[in-house]
C-alpha cells in the first residue's frame, strides 16, 4: 500500500477534535490534529463552564482547555497551528492541503465546528462572555433573577427563551418580525409565559455597558422608535453556520450545511468522520462533542485496522 504522511488527519482543534486526539494517540495511531488559530475552540471565550461533568464548582472555559491541551500532550499527540485550505477525499487515500504544503492519510476527522451567526452590532463582541451568550443551557444559571434580552424568532430562539424563564426574573424576546416563525406550540407558550415579554419589529442596534452587558439599544424597524432596555445579558439566536468551507461537496451535508453521520460519526466518505458542533445533531455542547470524538476516534481506529491487515 502506498505510503501515507499519517494514518489519520483531525482538523480542529475544540474539545471534539482534542478528544478524538486523545483516543488516537493513547492507541498510538500515527496522528497529527490541525488548527488554525489555538486549541480550544469556542470554549477559548467561555467564561465559565458550569455543565461540564468533573468539576463541581464549575471551571472557566480557558481553564478547562488547558487541561484538555495538558492530557493530550502527555500522550505525545502532534498539534499543528496551521489552516485545511481544500481536500481531496475521492480515493482511498486522502490528501489535505494546508497553507503550506500538502499532507496525505488513510483517515479523516472534522471537527471544525460551527459559529453562530452575529448580530454585528457594536458591543457584541466586546461583551462577547460578559453578558452577551449564544447559549443558554451554558450560560443561563448565571442570571438567576435577572432582566435578559433575547434575539430572534425561529425555533431555537423560543426554546431557549423559555429555557431561560427557569432563572430569569423577566425576558425580552426581540424579534425584527411581527410574528415568530417558530412551530406553533412553542410559539403558543411562549406567549402564554408571564416572564416572556415580547418586542416587535424591532432589531437591536448596539449592546451597551462599562464592563459588563447593562442596556441595550432597540430600534423598530418600521418607525424607526429607538428604545433602551435594562437588561444584565443579550442572548443571540439568529442561527449557526458549520465551519466546512473548506470541504467545497467532499462530503454529505444536510439542508442546513451541516455535516451528515451515521451512528459511527462516519460520513458518506468510508474513512471520514465528524464530530461536534459541525456535524447534524440535536444539541451543542461540550459534553456532546467529547462523547461523538470518542465515537469517531474508535471508528477511525477499526477502519485503520482494517484496511492494514
Amino acid at each position: 500500500m502506498k505510503r501515507v504522511d499519517y494514518d489519520l488527519v483531525i482538523i480542529g482543534g475544540g474539545p471534539a477534535g482534542l478528544t478524538a486526539g486523545l483516543y488516537a494517540a493513547r492507541a498510538e495511531i500515527n496522528t497529527i490534529l490541525i488548527e488554525k488559530v489555538v486549541p480550544g475552540g469556542q470554549v477559548n471565550i467561555t467564561d465559565f463552564v458550569d455543565n461540564y461533568p468533573g468539576f463541581p464548582d464549575g471551571i472557566s472555559g480557558p481553564d478547562l482547555v488547558k487541561k484538555m491541551t495538558d492530557q493530550v500532550e502527555r500522550f505525545g499527540l502532534e498539534i499543528e497551528n496551521n489552516e485545511v485550505i481544500s481536500v481531496d477525499l475521492s480515493q482511498p487515500i486522502k490528501n489535505l492541503t494546508l497553507n503550506d504544503r500538502s499532507i496525505s492519510t488513510h483517515t479523516v476527522i472534522i471537527a471544525t465546528g460551527a459559529s453562530p451567526k452575529k448580530l454585528g452590532v457594536p458591543g457584541e463582541e466586546i461583551f462577547s462572555g460578559k453578558g452577551v451568550s449564544y447559549c443558554a443551557t451554558c450560560d443561563g444559571p448565571f442570571f438567576k433573577d435577572r432582566v435578559i434580552a433575547a434575539v430572534g424568532g425561529g425555533d431555537t430562539a423560543v426554546e431557549e427563551s423559555l429555557f431561560l424563564t427557569r432563572f430569569a426574573k423577566k425576558v425580552y424576546l426581540i424579534h425584527r418580525r411581527d410574528q415568530l416563525r417558530a412551530a406553533a406550540i412553542m410559539q403558543h407558550r411562549a406567549m402564554k409565559n408571564d416572564k416572556i415579554e415580547m418586542i416587535w419589529n424591532s432589531e437591536v442596534t448596539s449592546i451597551n455597558g462599562l464592563t459588563h452587558v447593562e442596556n441595550i439599544t432597540v430600534q423598530h424597524v418600521k418607525t424607526s422608535d429607538i428604545q433602551q432596555l435594562h437588561v444584565d445579558g443579550c442572548f443571540i439566536w439568529v442561527g449557526i453556520d458549520p465551519v466546512t468551507q473548506y470541504l467545497a461537496n467532499a462530503v454529505e451535508f444536510d439542508k442546513a450545511g451541516f455535516v451528515r453521520v451515521d451512528l459511527n460519526m462516519e460520513t458518506s466518505v468510508p474513512g471520514v468522520f465528524a464530530a461536534g458542533d459541525v456535524r447534524n445533531t440535536s444539541i451543542r455542547q461540550i459534553a456532546t462533542a467529547v462523547g461523538d470524538a470518542a465515537v469517531a476516534a474508535y471508528s477511525a481506529e477499526q477502519y485503520i485496522e482494517n484496511i492494514l491487515k
